[in-house]
């Protein structure tokens, strides 16, 4: 998997000079650092990085507001999210903004690294069971998102359902007794119509829409 180029985002120069070392260490090149919001919009419109480590709460400008400023110039930029605890409503904003995933501080030097690859390859950063559970305690506080599914066939509006209950390509193909190929087909269809960057932003709005009920 080709190490992608990574920014760095957090106001702690220690958790930055930390992350930085355990990335360089496994082969990933780091672009920059930058300790705010603020610095991180302008080092990513600099320095063009594939992947973005964003902290939430900074000062100057927060992470989610970085977020969406990046998001609306780039939206080729992959970003991961950084918390302190995974059941974070502000995590959930960023999902919904179209941030590919996140990660807690704590991680391991390994799964950091593997995370930042991942997202790296335009795929999302999605650990079903904890995904769900932060869609299902905040997605209520949003109002319900008026989004047209009717360009969707029903087997697509299927595997959405599926999609927002954090199945796997795999899962999804033994529920619907279907290949994977043909899986991943229907998956970038349902993209495509919906115009969705990942498998995170699927999972907000199959909830959102009202596909899927929290405690459904």
């Amino acid at each position: 998997m080709t190490a992608p180029r990574v920014l760095i985002v957090d106001d702690q120069e220690l958790i930055r000079a930390g992350f930085r070392l355990i990335l360089t260490a496994r082969g990933v090149d780091v672009a920059g650092e930058a300790g705010d919001g603020a610095e991180a919009v302008d080092a990513e419109r600099r320095l063009r990085p594939d992947v973005v480590l964003m902290d939430i709460r900074m000062p100057v400008m927060d992470g989610i507001e970085a977020t969406r400023r990046i998001l609306a110039r780039d939206p080729k930029c992959r970003i991961l999210m950084l918390t302190t605890f995974d059941l974070d409503r502000y995590v959930y904003s960023a999902l919904a903004l179209g941030a590919s995933g996140f990660l807690l501080k704590d991680v391991t030097a390994d799964h950091l690294a593997n995370a930042v690859r991942l997202v790296g390859t335009g795929d999302a950063l999605l650990a079903p069971s904890i995904t769900r559970r932060l869609v299902q305690r905040f997605a209520g506080e949003r109002p319900t998102v008026h989004r047209d599914l009717a360009p969707l066939t029903p087997r697509e509006r299927e595997v959405l359902t599926l999609l927002g209950r954090g199945l796997s390509n795999t899962e999804l193909a033994g529920a619907l007794t279907l290949s994977e190929a043909t899986v991943k087909t229907h998956v970038a269809r349902i993209f495509a119509k919906l115009e969705l960057r990942d498998r995170a932003q699927a999972v907000v709005l199959a909830y959102e829409t009202g596909l899927i009920t929290p405690g459904g």
